[in-house]
């Protein structure tokens, strides 16, 4: 039998557990999970609201940026990542720490033109009005031009086949901006449409925010990089030739990126902000010269390792559901952030960090033994093994042959026998 869910967006929060419960044949138990993490502001932020998605929080730490100290909060379901990017930052905080650079913030919408007969004289129509254009937009929210933002420029960009592009590019001053961009727009697109006699197609923000890049860097002595038996000069180099793979090997890319954004949409989340635009906006980054690369570049000349890492990273700290969620705004002042610039450094540093340390790992002992240490402790909890147990479980785990559930749950059971016999 199927349960209705006809008009399930106007259901109260009770009549929705119930139909839910009915459709999948829930248990008092599992009914009892939606109450757990319920959260009733948070019927505002999403349609359909059932409950929470509870997500690990924790804190990295050593984070010197710009000569600041940093605690990082970072929300990620993947064990070694803030063990990586805690030690990623311990050893650039040795070396003198993170520097950033952030010369201009600014978002970028679009008023797209479709069947335009002739793109280039359109295209000149609308650089003819810039300023015409630019006063709509920032009529359409004044309040945004008052705190000292508003629409900063135009570009037509001409995109082939009929195609125009014209490019409001927007001072949001602390939020993302995406909501205020998006009304600026569909001003611009109508006064668009009265001067040029054609309706547009859309009229969007674009998440690859090339107005809005923030750049790390940090040198490093490369005895400080030694790992065990690998002296810290080969450990830099390999680090180094490990980034020229990720360079010019788009597979390896792939991994290496995913790596870097592991920290910062980890940051992203604790923050309240949009991960899937930053992951967007930095994977189209990452293909601005015709090919897929690593975005971020080691050097070394043998005593000294330099990164550096800059990508486009919109966030905001204000706006959005970050003024409902709590935990957000207390992350905030975990972070110590006074503006969006702020978070952005904050940000493109933790993904720096977490690179160096993963190209560390991989490069020397290799990823998985740190990886697979967190991972096996995962592994044991899941398996029910209490807090005086997982000491002892994970010692004959990491020697058996086969490490999976069934072993696992077979090295807890032997393990509580042996103290059945000895209580005896």
């Amino acid at each position: 039998m199927t349960a209705d869910f006809r008009h399930f967006y106007q259901k109260n929060w009770d009549e929705r557990v119930a139909i839910v419960a009915e459709q999948a044949h829930l248990t008092p138990a599992e009914q009892a999970l939606f109450k757990q993490y319920y959260v009733p502001q948070h019927h505002e932020i999403i349609e359909n609201y059932l409950t929470d998605y509870p997500l690990p929080m924790g804190l990295a730490v050593n984070f010197v940026i710009d000569g600041i100290n940093r605690i990082v909060p970072m929300v990620t379901e993947e064990p070694s990542v803030i063990a990586a990017a805690s030690n990623g930052a311990k050893i650039m905080k040795r070396g003198g720490g993170i520097t950033t650079t952030l010369n201009q913030r600014e978002m970028i919408g679009q008023v797209v033109l479709e069947k335009v007969s002739d793109p280039a004289a359109v295209a000149a129509m609308v650089t003819k009005h810039a300023s015409t254009l630019l006063t709509v937009a920032n009529e359409a929210h004044p309040s945004l031009e008052k705190r000292g933002g508003g629409a900063r420029r135009i570009r037509p960009r001409v995109l082939g086949q009929g195609y125009l592009s014209i490019d409001l590019f927007v001072d949001v001053q602390e939020a993302m901006g995406a909501n205020m961009l998006n009304s600026m727009l569909e001003a611009v697109s109508k006064a668009i449409a009265v001067m040029t006699k054609q309706d547009s197609l859309m009229s969007i923000l674009s998440n690859y925010a090339t107005a809005s890049l923030v750049k790390a860097a940090c040198d490093i002595p490369v005895e400080l990089l030694q790992a065990g038996r690998y002296s810290g000069e080969l450990v830099a180099q390999k680090i180094a030739s490990a980034s020229m793979v990720a360079h010019i090997d788009p597979y390896r890319a792939a991994t290496h990126n995913k790596g870097i954004m592991n920290g910062i949409d980890a940051v992203a989340i604790a923050s309240g902000n949009d991960w899937r635009a930053l992951e967007s906006g930095a994977h189209a980054y990452a293909v601005k010269n015709g090919q897929y690369r690593g975005m971020s570049r080691w050097m070394t000349n043998g005593k000294i390792l330099h990164g550096e890492l800059e990508m486009p990273l919109p966030v905001g700290i204000v706006g959005g559901s970050i003024k409902i969620n709590e935990l957000a705004q207390l992350n905030q002042r975990l972070l110590g952030v006074k503006s969006a610039g702020d978070l952005e450094r904050i940000m493109v540093a933790v993904g720096l960090a977490q690179n160096l340390a993963a190209l560390r790992a991989l490069v020397t002992t290799g990823i998985q033994q740190g990886h697979m240490h967190l991972q096996l402790k995962t592994l044991a909890m899941a398996a029910g093994a209490t807090d005086d147990e997982l000491s002892t479980v994970l010692q004959r785990l990491e020697l058996a042959p086969q490490q999976d559930l069934a072993t696992t749950q077979r090295i807890i059971t032997e393990l509580r026998q042996a103290k059945e016999e000895t209580d005896d």
